[in-house]
């Protein structure tokens, strides 16, 4: 009889075991489902009903391989008036901002000149002013992190505005840009809502740009 009780003895044991490795695996996996890259796009900020989007705007593109700056023709041209607020198209510096970084902050933003040449590759630029309360920026950065994925193309930054080229309309502390190979392109919101700025990315991805495969 000693058999059967050893066996008994075995398969409560190893019940145990399999109890404390799921119990163990629980933290990994909640973190797995709750860190940004993992969640859905609308779980960042507000509905798409409830951000105060205005209706998208489209602008005559110009300025596609026009360089300026130093190392150019141009090198004294460090400054750009651009035709809309923000930029969906234009002159712009050699270089584009670095592909790894997909959020900044006022401190560290890239010159303008150099965001607008990411649009010319087929980013969208998320642009968020200073009025933009704490949270939504929080918000801003972890939706980088999910729509800066490869599932979405890889193309995306959120960026500081720099008011010196120009103020938003009142109320709307967001707006986003794209530029596309027939069309710019732009939509200004008073709230962030990860699910309207997904729409805005799907309905104009990274393959419609004037130079797609640049960096």
């Amino acid at each position: 009889m000693a058999e059967p009780r050893m066996s008994r003895t075995a398969v409560a044991a190893a019940a145990v075991g399999l109890g404390l490795l799921a119990a163990a695996a629980v933290p990994f996996v909640r973190a797995y489902a709750d860190s940004p890259r993992h969640r859905p796009a609308a779980s960042f900020g507000v509905a798409a009903d409830q951000a105060g989007c205005d209706a998208e705007l489209t602008d005559p593109v110009s300025g596609v391989g026009m360089h300026v700056g130093p190392g150019t023709s141009q090198p004294t041209a460090t400054r750009v008036g651009y035709e809309t607020v923000p930029p969906s198209s234009g002159p712009h510096y050699v270089y584009p901002a670095q592909r790894a970084r997909r959020f900044y902050l006022p401190q560290d933003r890239p010159a303008m000149e150099e965001l607008v040449h990411n649009l010319e590759h087929g980013y969208t630029v998320v642009w968020y002013t200073g009025t933009l309360p704490a949270a939504e920026v929080e918000a801003l950065r972890e939706l980088a992190v999910k729509l800066g994925d490869d599932a979405y193309g890889e193309k995306f930054i959120v960026s500081a505005w720099d008011d010196s080229y120009g103020a938003f309309p009142a109320g709307r502390p967001l707006a986003m840009s794209h530029w596309g190979r027939t069309a710019g392109y732009r939509q200004f919101c008073a709230r962030v809502s990860g699910a309207a700025i997904e729409r805005f990315v799907l309905a104009h991805p990274a393959a419609d740009a004037p130079e797609v495969d640049g960096m």
